[in-house]
């Protein structure tokens, strides 16, 4: 029988990821604080992290930020607590660099391995198994696991020693934040000009103008397809916020972080922080007088 694969955090992607792995045919043993999530992902229920890792040689985290994380790990029925020498914690959360260096050292003197493997793509991304992974520890560990995370990734990279892979994680979600925000103001302003969104769009996806935001998520929204069910406007502030932090601490000035940080603060002040962050467009709509920027089809029209 295959070993079962434990999973701590099954959330909007956590649940997906884990659901995954059992239809590629490994067991799962799951916790979650919600009762019903790990039912609903098709995992073996377990009543705290640590007998998740007493059951399980590789444990996955799929948490909100270090502030979970680090209690998951370090409590009393935490990871650590029921981790066996020999095992391997992947924590594939959005985490703050320094705390990830600091509990791969503590889970180091257990004889634990513990590895971050910040991952993108969304909720989407992890239904079809085509998230990226940016990875960091050990490269041999991280090959080790490279199996285990198959199901749900098309793409690991390894970035070097432990932190990297969140370190990577944080600058590739600001980008997005950025993105993204930028993209619903255009959009915005779009509207109230009077352009066709769908044609306006398609200019810019052929111009200097695409990301990703342009390209897989308003040609979704315009067609009032929110793409529910991923990173919510107060997570992706908190991303932010993190960013700005790690800059920090690198010397680096970050001269752009206020735009995504207003954006996204302003869609949790109106009352969308606990949705999608691709509101943002409607918080950004409400200032604007209340502009939407779905398209009605001319041809449905009555």
């Amino acid at each position: 029988m295959t070993a079962p694969v434990g999973m701590v955090g099954l959330g909007n992607m956590g649940g997906r990821m884990a659901r995954r792995v059992v239809d590629a045919g490994t067991p799962v043993v799951g916790y979650d604080p919600e009762p019903g999530r790990a039912e609903a992902a098709g995992a073996d229920p377990a009543p705290s992290p640590a007998d998740v890792a007493r059951r399980c040689a590789v444990v996955l985290l799929s948490l909100p930020d270090s502030t979970v994380v680090e209690p998951v790990v370090r409590g009393s029925d935490g990871v650590l607590a029921g981790a066996a020498p020999g095992s391997t914690v992947v924590d594939l959360s959005t985490a703050d660099p320094s705390s990830t260096v600091a509990l791969a050292r503590e889970a180091a003197e257990r004889g634990v391995t513990f590895l971050d493997a910040g991952i993108s793509g969304g909720a989407a991304a992890a239904e079809k198994g085509t998230l990226t992974i940016t990875a960091g520890g050990d490269a041999a560990a991280v090959d080790a696991i490279r199996p285990v995370l198959a199901p749900f990734a098309a793409t690991v990279h390894h970035l070097g020693p432990v932190g990297t892979g969140h370190t990577a994680k944080l600058l590739n979600n600001f980008l997005n934040a950025m993105t993204l925000a930028a993209t619903a103001e255009v959009m915005v302003a779009g509207a109230r000009a009077g352009l066709d969104l769908r044609t306006l769009l398609a200019a810019i996806n052929g111009g200097s103008g695409q990301s990703f935001a342009s390209s897989n998520r308003f040609p979704r929204i315009v067609e009032g397809d929110y793409l529910e069910g991923g990173l919510s406007s107060r997570l992706m502030t908190k991303d932010v916020t993190l960013y700005t932090e790690l800059l920090g601490r690198l010397g680096v000035p970050s001269l752009n972080a206020s735009g995504p940080l207003a954006s996204f603060g302003l869609a949790a002040h109106l009352g969308y922080g606990d949705v999608i962050s691709n509101r943002v467009v409607d918080a950004l709509g409400d200032l604007a007088g209340g502009v939407r920027i779905q398209q009605t089809d001319p041809d449905q029209e009555g």
